[in-house]
Parts: C-alpha cells; sequence; structure tokens
C-alpha cells in the first residue's frame, strides 16, 4: 500500500522530500476534488494525506464518503483535524481502540 498526498505545492514538498512518490498538486478546489477522485480509484493507495482547509472545500458527499473510507484511510494535516481526533481517526481505521 502507497501513501498518497494532495494539496498545494507548499503542502506536498515536505512528503515529496520524505521519498513519497504520490504527491498530487491542487492549487484550485476543482483541482482537489479531481485529485481526490483519481487517487480513490487507485486501489494501490492505503492512505491520502489532505489539508485539512482543502478537506472544509470538499462537497459534503465526497467530504462524508472520505470521513468514512477506510479504503484508504484518510488524514487530514493542518489547522482543523476535520472534526475527529487522532485517537478515533486509528480506532476507526484499525478497528480497535489502541489507548485500551
Amino acid at each position: 500500500m502507497e501513501i498518497a498526498v494532495i494539496g498545494n505545492s507548499e503542502f506536498i514538498l515536505g512528503f515529496r522530500l520524505a521519498g513519497i512518490t504520490k504527491t498530487y498538486a491542487a492549487e484550485s478546489d476543482e483541482k482537489v476534488v479531481e485529485q481526490v477522485h483519481k487517487v480513490l480509484d487507485d486501489s494501490t493507495v492505503g492512505i491520502l494525506v489532505l489539508n485539512s482547509g482543502d478537506m472544509a472545500k470538499i462537497p459534503p458527499r465526497l467530504r462524508t464518503t472520505l470521513e468514512n473510507s477506510v479504503h484508504p484511510t484518510v488524514i487530514t494535516l493542518g489547522e482543523q483535524e476535520g472534526g475527529l481526533s487522532m485517537r478515533e481517526r486509528i480506532k476507526r481505521s484499525v478497528g480497535v481502540d489502541l489507548w485500551k
């Protein structure tokens, strides 16, 4: 499984430097949605990383799909974490609460 990152050029730069090859530049809201659909169709992606600001701009129906997605697991990074704590995200993706 691979990690995919979608965001503006500054957001994805650090991931590229870390060796992640599936990075998708998206400078506009429409491009973010287009890239999200592309990643959802890619069966090799296990984790999708998005900027929390971009997640807020995604249409509600697609956002709900991403929030409930297990494959790929969607992680948002940034000022806002999309309403779920990291504990809840891990619990949703793994299926157990690792802090118990």
